[in-house]
């Protein structure tokens, strides 16, 4: 009815104005304050959830003890909570919807199922009136009827939605995140706040995760700790290494590096009741050989001092350049994170000759600079070149490296002449004419990078 008609019949009525979007938001709270019980948990649309405990039971005595501490959580929380616990999702989900719920087992869970009614199919109206009428009003008539007939009429999906409801069939649930191949946790019956026993903690699990990877010769690359508060409130707190790791003193140095480098710090608030770390990334990694020579830890210092600086500045902080597929010298080369391993089937730097010049400068203006210059003959190198208010005068010069321009990338791009130039001083430049003698417009000239 109306809300009018509502508040003439019931004039202490309270009416709120409806706010999904701020109800969506309160069950991604709790949702994530529940994967303390499981990894794979998702959403049930519109107001539920969904857990695969598959493996999880055991943490709290099993499932009794798990379904009570899921009870007093949500109580906790201020909420009002139907569940039930079935062999599959989709009668998990009918028992606690239309049913009084509960813990089931498979003895109890198909004559609990059989006596639900047809709406638990959650089928449209028309197709729910239909088994109405035709006096099919419990699972149960429908159970003991075959199977061809009904997919005959009411079409070939409903007998398996049958069979998944009754827990014949199961199809496992989609998890709002894909759970980590390797996770451990420490759930306590005491909180803690202190920084000295949340390291601890923190250390027992590292110990515990590098055991797992040694056994299955993996390395994480990847290392999350989430610090479940008893209020509900989660914190995820995760750094990366450039290459597989399971060092115990390089993994906590990286969380302390972390932790002290958060802008907002890590806040216990009344304590924390569960820590979990997981592995979302692993690789494999076997034993090194160490050479007769002694351990060479040249690029093992360079990953761990990347690893440290990334957890500290974050990823975007810490880049390094990665070579392209391109004879263009601005499109040769591109900056990526440093702790990201280098992409498949990528161009390998060029060779160079120890003993000749560098053919590029390490210095590059972007975009290049213009110059005035004066040269002896219309292709050659200038003799001399103002920059920057500066005359050059040029005493050694070398080119041309002729480079064409990309003319896929766009057709108007022109040829360009480079020369590797010194002046009476000294100091050397990387110049280029863009455009050849006889075109339309004239040929300009650029400096393009400085030698050190």
């Amino acid at each position: 009815m109306t809300l009018a008609d509502a508040q003439a019949r019931c004039p202490s009525l309270r009416s709120v104005p409806s706010q999904p979007h701020l109800d969506a938001e309160w069950l991604d709270a709790v949702l994530e304050d529940f994967t303390r019980f499981t990894p794979m948990i998702a959403l049930d649309a519109p107001h539920g959830l969904m857990l695969d405990i598959t493996g999880c039971a055991h943490l709290f005595g099993g499932e009794e003890g798990l379904s009570k501490a899921v009870v007093q959580r949500a109580h906790r929380g201020g909420l009002r909570l139907r569940w039930a616990l079935a062999s599959t999702a989709q009668a998990a989900r009918a028992l606690s919807r239309f049913g009084s719920g509960g813990l089931f087992t498979e003895q109890t869970q198909r004559a609990a199922l059989r006596l639900l009614p047809v709406a638990a199919l959650e089928l449209p109206a028309r197709e729910e009136e239909a088994l109405r009428r035709a006096g099919l009003k419990r699972l149960a008539d429908l159970d003991d009827r075959p199977r061809a007939p009904l997919a005959a009429r009411f079409g070939k999906d409903f007998p398996a939605r049958l069979a998944r409801l009754l827990g014949d069939e199961d199809i496992r649930i989609t998890p709002h995140r894909a759970p980590a191949p390797v996770y451990f946790d420490r759930i306590f019956f005491e909180l803690i706040a202190n920084p000295e026993d949340i390291e601890a903690v923190l250390a027992e699990l590292v110990d515990q995760t590098a055991a797992h990877l040694t056994l299955s010769r993996e390395g994480g690359r990847q290392f999350v700790a989430s610090f479940y508060r008893v209020d509900g409130h989660v914190r995820h707190i995760g750094v990366q290494t450039g290459h597989p790791s399971r060092d115990r003193d390089s993994i906590l140095r990286l969380f302390r590096e972390k932790m002290a480098a958060l802008s907002h710090p890590l806040d216990p608030g009344f304590g924390f009741d569960q820590v979990r770390l997981a592995v979302p990334w692993t690789e494999e990694l076997a034993d090194r050989q160490t050479r007769l020579s002694g351990p060479d830890d040249l690029d093992e210092a360079l990953d761990q001092l990347i690893d440290r600086l990334t957890a500290r500045l974050g990823p975007d902080a810490v880049l390094r350049f990665e070579a392209c597929g391109s004879h263009m010298p601005e499109r040769s080369a591109r900056m990526r994170p440093a702790i990201l391993p280098p992409r498949e089937g990528q161009n390998d730097w060029p060779a160079l000759d120890p003993d000749s010049p560098p053919l590029r400068p390490l210095q590059m203006f972007d975009p290049p600079q213009p110059v005035e210059t004066l040269a002896e003959v219309p292709d050659g190198y200038p003799l001399r070149f103002r920059w920057r208010r500066v005359l050059h005068e040029v005493k050694r010069a070398e080119g041309p490296e002729r480079i064409g321009g990309e003319w896929w990338r766009a057709p108007d791009q022109r040829t360009r002449d480079y020369y590797r130039i010194e002046d009476q001083n000294g100091r050397r430049f990387w110049i280029f004419r863009q455009g050849l003698y006889g075109e339309t417009p004239e040929p300009r000239w650029y400096i393009h990078g400085l030698f050190a």
